[in-house]
């Protein structure tokens, strides 16, 4: 996947749309990332590949 747009741009995109989506929903230490996704995915309730599906379909707009 290419990147298009910053992290900031990215989480108040999906805040905007999932409003039950908070920022600390997404804060992670190095290394940590895949334990964010994790929440991500059960605070969505969609699974992982979903919420990477989700991430790519940021990057068009």
């Amino acid at each position: 996947m290419k990147i298009l747009r910053s992290w900031r741009e990215q989480k108040i995109m999906l805040k905007q749309r999932f409003s039950v989506l908070m920022d600390m929903d997404f804060d992670y230490a190095e290394g940590q990332r895949e334990k964010m996704m994790e929440r991500l995915s059960k605070i969505l309730k969609i699974d992982r590949e979903e919420l990477d599906l989700l991430f790519e379909e940021l990057q068009t707009y």
